[in-house]
């Protein structure tokens, strides 16, 4: 595993950076989940607008005017953070950034850095508007299309579902939650992802009907983007081995080596629970009540599909490496399913099946609708192999995934067969058509 890019690359070429201590493998993963979801979703808009799905809108904004307070204090108390955190990682010694995160939340940093890189980027802006300033400030009505607010867009789903990730993953864990409230909510690790897809779903509506966007045809054009987007995601976990793993194989054992390997006899899975239950106990409450299955890997498949030890992972769940030295030192003693692959995997098809299908619905909302449907079952089916914290209502058990799964299959199907039952809408007029302008693009050239 490799819980930053110092490890992945001092693995894989002998190069040792100590600075790539901060780019985080999860977090780097992440931000290119949303670059792939914004380039998908670009590329859908522009395509829709090309076919007269989606219109422009004018807007009128004030050019030639010198840069404002607000304006010069926003960009140095953004130069400020960047200075003096991220450069702050650079240069600091090793003890005050082995732990990154805690580091990322903490008031450590470096000030002189943040001072100096806040007054060049409130400097930048000064001198950029002072180059338009003109003798009277003029209005300018500018054309602006839906894939011109991607990145708004892309903004305020990160936000907005990073709050929502935390807000989720609070209410699933409520006893930890309710034991340390802060750092549940403001630590970088424990996140779920449904409540991040909610809670984004719910900025990006808001945005959208604000613009004048129609919304079924932006969630058809998302659809594609976002099933990519966790297909990426996914790959942080496995790399970075952040806890989102599945259940115990307990057909396997992890050897001194790290690696899974066939247990000897049925009875050694007990041993080994037994000899380690200081790992499980504390999750668990109890031996009997560890979730495993026993699948052997078929002749053809690499047993690591099956059975995955997450050494050096960066949540430094399980034991302690032998000979190993440093802060992720740790992997688990009883192989687990490693269902982030699967979910990569399983997600990558998803993402080639809507975008088969993006031409070929006609009727607005439909390939959302399908994307809702595709989500859950898969989201569904996955849950009965990873670990998570469980209801209990009626007598049954689910998982908070397992029923906002269930409920998007179910609200997707209702949603389809409503969506068809209306039929094709009437093209409207193209806003924006008539008196020329110009667009967004052309204004920021200018």
């Amino acid at each position: 595993m490799y819980p930053n890019l110092y490890y992945a690359l001092k693995d894989l070429f002998g190069i040792s950076l100590p600075y790539l201590h901060f780019v985080n493998s999860f977090g780097f993963f992440v931000a290119l989940s949303f670059i792939a979801a914004a380039v998908t979703l670009t590329k859908e808009l522009m395509r829709k607008e090309r076919e007269g799905l989606l219109y422009s809108r004018e807007e009128m904004v004030l050019i030639g005017k010198p840069a404002s307070p607000t304006e010069l204090t926003l960009n140095f108390i953004l130069g400020f953070i960047l200075g003096f955190k991220l450069i702050g990682l650079i240069t600091a010694d090793s003890a005050l950034t082995n732990n990154v995160q805690d580091y990322m939340m903490s008031l450590q940093g470096n000030l002189p850095a943040g001072i100096v890189l806040g007054v060049l980027l409130a400097g930048l802006k000064w001198y950029e508007k002072n180059k338009q300033k003109l003798p009277q400030p003029q209005e300018k009505k500018v054309r602006i299309w839906p894939h011109d607010r991607v990145g708004d867009m892309t903004l305020y789903a990160f936000i907005f579902g990073f709050i929502g990730a935390k807000i989720f993953n609070s209410l699933e864990n409520w006893n930890d939650f309710v034991h340390d409230p802060i750092d549940s909510l403001f630590s970088f690790s424990g996140l779920t992802f449904y409540g991040g897809l909610i809670c984004a779903a719910l900025a990006i509506w808001w945005y959208a009907r604000k613009h004048g966007i129609t919304f079924w045809h932006l969630n058809d054009a998302a659809a594609p983007g976002l099933m990519l987007a966790y297909a990426v995601g996914r790959i942080g976990c496995q790399v970075s081995g952040d806890g989102d793993w599945g259940i115990l194989n307990s057909a396997y054992t992890t050897n001194a080596a790290g690696k899974a390997v066939l247990a000897g006899s049925p009875g050694d899975y007990a041993t080994i629970l037994q000899k380690y239950k200081e790992v499980y106990l504390p999750q668990f409450g109890s031996l009997d009540k560890v979730p495993h299955l026993a699948i052997k890997a078929p002749s053809w498949l690499p047993d690591w599909l099956f059975a995955f030890s997450y050494p050096h992972n960066v949540i430094s769940e399980g034991v302690r490496i032998p000979d190993c030295n440093g802060q992720y030192c740790s992997q688990l003693p009883i192989p687990v399913f490693p269902t982030p692959v699967y979910e990569t995997l399983v997600c990558l098809g998803l993402f080639f099946l809507l975008w088969s299908l993006r031409k070929r619905l006609k009727i607005p909302g439909t390939l959302f609708a399908i994307y809702l449907i595709v989500n859950g079952i898969e989201r569904f089916f996955i849950e009965k192999i990873r670990v998570n914290t469980q209801y209990h209502i009626f007598g049954l058990h689910p998982t908070q995934a397992e029923l906002i799964s269930a409920a998007l299959v179910i609200g997707g199907t209702i949603l389809y067969f409503q969506l068809k039952k209306g039929g094709i809408p009437p093209a409207g007029p193209a806003m924006g058509a008539g008196e020329p302008s110009e667009t967004v693009s052309d204004h920021q050239a200018g």
